[in-house]
């Protein structure tokens, strides 16, 4: 997509300027992971026993290792590669990547977390991509996605998602009713457990509030939060017995009731706004916070 920049009352289209090196494009991301990506920076290069290193490694907000692959042109095979660099990790065990998920971002992030070791993310990040890059995503059961970067005149810099390949379980046998649930219902259910009838139907609502805020919001339920993003995570919900809270983006909110709090930025929080949510009568109020929040990811 072109960009155009407004200049002496006009609008002008600004020039793409190549990057010269993959490194250099690998550095921009790695240097603005969070804002860019809303993920957890840990290593560059990594070393595996494959013999290649992992350009990027990282760890996102649910808690899921991420492995990003960097490629200036599309005739390099990055999918290939970043899918080798995913076979190694998945046969790592859990608590390497824990272990340097506590290393690197200290024992109060890592708590927070709660690694989802089975739900691993590999993001390539190219100037284009071939027709069987794009076919290779839609048939591969795994988390992979493809990413537009463009670079242009001034320092300006963009990210596309051109696919999104979310987590495609292997065929299950054949189960009793009681056992049809699916793996993403019964985090919800685990969510809404402790919580009280009003509780919960104070979610509910406020859930079918967001989602109608866009199509092309996507849920995901993880064990100790319901996550809300576009292209980013824009809020997070955590359910409590008498009370929902939710973490929000770092904006200045127009908020005259001063329900927003500040986590603390020694946190390292991408989404470090705190809200609380107990009453029914505060909903309208709330969803205003929400969609400042939403419109951030835009």
């Amino acid at each position: 997509m072109p960009l155009y920049k407004k200049i002496d009352g006009k609008y002008k289209k600004l020039k793409s300027v190549q990057l010269a090196k993959e490194k250099t494009l690998q550095e921009i991301v790695e240097g603005h992971l969070q804002e860019m990506l809303d993920m957890y920076f840990l290593e560059t290069e990594y070393p595996t026993t494959f013999g290649g290193r992992i350009d990027t490694l990282a760890v996102d907000y649910s808690g899921a290792p991420v492995i990003i692959e960097y490629k200036l042109s599309k005739n390099e095979n990055v999918i290939n590669q970043a899918l080798s660099y995913l076979k190694w990790l998945k046969a790592q065990k859990v608590d390497f990547f824990e272990m340097l998920v506590q290393k690197k971002l200290g024992k109060e992030i890592a708590d927070k977390l709660k690694i989802d070791w089975k739900n691993p993310r590999v993001i390539c990040i190219a100037e284009s991509y071939s027709k069987f890059d794009i076919d290779t995503v839609e048939v591969v059961p795994l988390r992979i996605e493809l990413l537009l970067y463009r670079h242009y005149e001034n320092d300006i810099f963009a990210l596309e998602q051109l696919t999104i390949s979310e987590s495609k379980p292997a065929p299950t046998p054949a189960v009793t009713p009681s056992e049809h649930m699916p793996p993403e219902e019964n985090r919800v259910e685990t969510l809404l457990a402790k919580a009280t009838p009003e509780t919960i139907a104070l979610f509910e609502e406020m859930r079918q509030r967001i989602l109608t805020l866009d199509e092309a919001i996507k849920e995901k339920a993880t064990s100790i939060y319901m996550g809300y993003r576009v292209t980013k995570n824009f809020a997070e919900v955590y359910i409590q017995k008498n009370r929902v809270r939710m973490f929000l983006r770092p904006l200045d909110y127009e908020d005259p009731r001063g329900f927003v709090q500040q986590i603390p930025e020694g946190y390292s929080w991408t989404l470090n706004r705190s809200v609380y949510l107990s009453s029914m009568a505060d909903l309208d109020y709330v969803m205003g916070l929400i969609e400042q929040s939403y419109k951030d990811v835009l």
